[in-house]
């Protein structure tokens, strides 16, 4: 049975002062997670991963919102997965709409950032989802199977099982819009038909995640349905009270 993950994104929030505070509050509810069979995590900004690391329950996942493919250079303004690893980060984001929109990042770059951290047995979490002009023409299925077919790429089913994907329709992320549970089922449900056609009942392992607009008010209506395995959280993760409430929702 696949193990339920919520991860929270903060974006570009929280100093690294903020960020402690943060830490130091969630040990208890880190606790109540894990008791229950449920894997919590946040994804700080890159100056705040080391406060956070180093404050933060040892059971809760600290992750990256990114990470270069090349191991270093001349790369301005760029992370190396050496440069996360020595600070105890082995989780990362890749491929957010945000990073493709602003950044520029493509399905076939995450591909190798995907290889690139399993060689150095991390664990990505591969985000894909389609814009609202996609959505109303009726072309997410075509959309995302593009963006699942380029990421996952040359894996083999031994290492497809290591990565974690985020489907976030970028219509529902930050614009308190949020994609129904029906909805979010099928897309969901079509992607792990991709990834049977890909790799067979290995896909019945690869875990994912729906993200866009999730609160603690709506979580558990996502948790209900058998192909989502955990949110992947924005806004709605960045107050302990609030990272609280999407636990219990997660337990409905």
């Amino acid at each position: 049975m696949r193990k339920k993950l919520l991860l929270g994104n903060w974006k570009m929030n929280k100093t690294p002062s903020e960020a402690k505070a943060f830490a130091l509050a969630a040990s208890e509810m880190v606790d109540y997670a894990v008791a229950h069979n449920i894997e919590v995590g946040v994804a700080p900004t890159f100056v705040s991963l080391a406060a956070v690391k180093e404050n933060i329950n040892p059971k809760c996942i600290v992750a990256a919102q990114n990470v270069n493919e090349h191991d270093h250079g001349a790369f301005t303004g760029e992370v190396s997965i050496a440069m996360l690893k020595e600070v105890g980060i082995d989780w990362v984001i890749l491929g957010h709409s945000e990073r493709r929109e602003y950044n520029g990042e493509t399905s076939p770059v995450c591909n190798l950032k995907i290889k690139a951290l399993l060689a150095a047995d991390m664990t990505p979490v591969y985000c894909c989802g389609e814009s609202l002009d996609t959505f109303e023409k009726g072309q997410t299925k075509e959309w995302v199977s593009k963006q699942i077919r380029e990421g996952f790429a040359g894996l083999s089913a031994e290492d497809a099982k290591k990565v974690v994907i985020a489907y976030e329709p970028i219509w529902a992320i930050g614009t308190g819009k949020s994609a129904s549970k029906e909805t979010a089922e099928d897309t969901i449900s079509f992607i792990r038909g991709v990834l049977r056609e890909l790799y067979g009942e290995t896909a019945e392992e690869i875990r994912i995640l729906y993200g866009g607009s999730v609160k603690p008010a709506n979580v558990a209506e996502y948790m209900s349905e058998p192909d989502i395995d955990g949110a992947l959280v924005g806004g709605a993760s960045l107050e302990p009270d609030s990272f609280k409430g999407l636990i219990e929702g997660m337990l409905k």
